[in-house]
């Protein structure tokens, strides 16, 4: 790791979200305290960073508002841009056990699923026209006065500005943006606004755009103008997919923020760690995110980079340019279990530990701190994660002396207030705990009962304007690209492909295309296609899917053979950073007909 450019020392570390928040902690802690650098991102960057700036903007607090087993207590339940039948199956059992139970269960999304055969509504809305849709709703509440005006008065700031933005949203003018007619739109917010308890799930479909900070900002304002929100089945939740994706978060592995999204830029924050850290100067300014860091190495102005489980080279929009930049590297050092599309640039590749061999801590989506225990050794020369940064970090000089994760967890609760009533011998004891909590005392599932944790104890509003998708199809490439995961797979496949069983369920790269799209093209089930953007072309096989809309594409991103990230526009949402992976302009078309041209 002691590698130098020519004109300067650049370091930076990529993470994933499926270890433990001990391995998480001490990654971001390595790269700020050897390097003083920021330069330290992870998944989430490419899941729901844009979510947590909006929360954070809003309510002060990147975390969800209320488990998603608050469903078991809510009358309405939304659920926009997120399929938890395929990503998130705990989830959806609690959501279809509420629909049975009587709840209302509104879906939208461009895409038909599972779950929609539980919904009362299902509002299959045009991609990338989210503002649209939940802006008309926000008219209604106010046109018909459904809002909560004491909710309003006692914990929101910021209200008649956005009413006043809304004037022009109207359901009819929207409708013909969005796709959805205007009494649908009306009906929906009138259920949402006037249920007792209503509650809002969101995913990737909101969060992976570059207007995906505005899309969270319209949930929130949606959810803050009708009170529903601290009490049991109400809140906010965007739904975490991996099972680290909260606790790496909240360990630090942002690179704004120190743990416990402490900015970077705060010298008070900076003194905090500094003195946990035994360490001076750590660096003031934020550092690159994932996409950002991939520009850099490209232009060689990252010269190393320490990868831990992370698989850039399939994760990332526009891969032919993400493995420019891979390649570009002086030295590149990959944390990992298998050899993944990434280990294949590595020139260091240090043996890791699956999550069944090791010990620590996960926080999940319900912020629920869990207890994992090995089952078993790691193989081979294999060790747990911890360890290896560990002598890393005495390699480069840092005297670090951690017996083990229970050291790492007691010093995480010195860096983060949230957790810092949860022990680790509570933890051995219990099956979770929910934070925040006091010592011993129970977990608080509902937050913000009393106020938010923001500068003035109040929600804010923050009012959207329409912006559209940043590639818009044309007559060269007339389609829309979606992506997204699958039941059978899991993110890029890395794991699951290498699962015989489930590799046998899904073996082959598809493109879903609806039927009727796929007659206009004359292209059959199990024909050979090709897809292309301006980034590149894929050739894949087609797949009838009604749930897909007419001129949309679907392709899943876990397949290297056909990987649908060669071709994703890499354009950044200005705040959340996250790349609009849910929209560019495509065209498909036979593979035949191509290769004979």
């Amino acid at each position: 790791l002691h590698v130098r450019s020519r004109r300067q020392r650049q370091m930076c570390i990529r993470d994933r979200a499926k270890g433990s928040n001990e391995e998480a902690y001490l990654f971001q802690k390595l790269i700020r305290t050897a390097f003083r650098s920021n330069n330290v991102d992870h998944c989430t960057r490419l899941c729901h960073a844009s979510s947590v700036a909006a929360l954070m903007e809003t309510i002060g607090s990147g975390a969800v508002t209320a488990p998603f087993t608050a469903a078991e207590d809510s009358d309405c339940i939304i659920v926009i841009g997120a399929r938890p039948t395929e990503n998130h199956p705990v989830a959806a059992t609690f959501l279809k056990a509420a629909a049975k139970r009587g709840a209302k269960l509104i879906l939208m999304d461009p895409r038909g699923y599972a779950l929609t055969r539980h919904a009362d509504h299902f509002l299959q809305f045009k991609p990338g026209t989210d503002v649209a849709l939940l802006n008309a709703m926000m008219h209604t509440i106010v046109e018909e006065d459904l809002v909560d005006a004491q909710y309003i008065t006692g914990y929101t700031e910021g209200y008649d500005a956005l009413r006043d933005s809304l004037a022009d949203f109207t359901p009819e003018t929207m409708s013909a943006v969005c796709g959805v007619d205007a009494e649908t739109i009306r009906t929906v917010a009138r259920v949402y606004a006037t249920s007792k308890r209503s509650i809002i799930f969101w995913g990737m479909g909101i969060s992976q755009s570059v207007h995906g900070t505005d899309n969270a900002r319209c949930l929130i304002s949606l959810a803050l103008m009708t009170g529903q929100v601290g009490r049991p089945g109400t809140g906010l939740h965007p739904l975490r997919g991996q099972n680290n994706v909260q606790g790496a978060s909240d360990a630090g592995l942002i690179p704004m923020v120190f743990p416990d999204y402490q900015s970077v830029t705060d010298p008070a924050a900076r003194a905090r760690f500094e003195k946990l850290w035994e360490i001076e100067d750590l660096n003031p300014d934020p550092g690159l995110t994932v996409v950002e860091i991939m520009d850099a190495a490209r232009e060689g102005d990252i010269r190393a980079m320490y990868v831990m489980g992370e698989n850039p080279a399939m994760s990332d929009p526009d891969q032919h340019h993400a493995r420019q930049g891979l390649a570009a590297l002086d030295h590149l050092v990959v944390q990992e279990i298998f050899l993944t599309e990434t280990a294949f640039h590595a020139d260091v590749i240090l043996p890791a530990s699956a999550w069944p061999e090791k010990t620590g801590t996960v926080t999940n989506t319900n912020r629920q701190v869990q207890m994992g225990r090995p089952a078993f050794d790691p193989p081979g020369l294999a060790r747990e994660d911890w360890s290896i940064i560990q002598d890393l970090a005495n390699g480069l000089d840092l005297g670090w002396s951690y017996d083990g994760p229970k050291d790492v967890y007691e010093e995480l609760r010195q860096a983060m207030n949230s957790i810092g009533g949860i022990s680790w011998e509570r933890l051995e004891r219990e099956e979770s705990v929910t934070y925040p909590c006091d010592d011993d005392g129970p977990g608080t599932e509902i937050m913000f009962a009393t106020g938010f944790p923001t500068p003035s104890g109040r929600g804010k509003f923050v009012a959207t304007e329409l912006v559209a998708p940043d590639e818009i199809p044309d007559a060269a490439y007339p389609m829309v690209l979606s992506t997204g995961r699958m039941l059978e797979h899991w993110h890029t496949g890395a794991i699951t492909r290498r699962a015989t069983v489930l590799d046998a369920l899904e073996p082959e790269a598809v493109a879903s295309l609806h039927p009727r799209e796929m007659k206009r093209l004359e292209i059959w089930p199990g024909d050979p296609i090709q897809v292309s953007t301006r980034r590149g072309t894929i050739e894949i096989t087609a797949r009838a899917d009604r749930d897909v809309p007419e001129g949309m594409v679907f392709i899943p991103f876990c397949f290297a053979e056909a990987a649908a990230n060669l071709l994703t526009n890499p354009q950044l949402d200005p705040i959340g950073k996250i790349p609009e992976f849910k929209f560019c302009a495509a065209k498909v078309e036979r593979a035949e007909r191509q290769a004979a041209e």
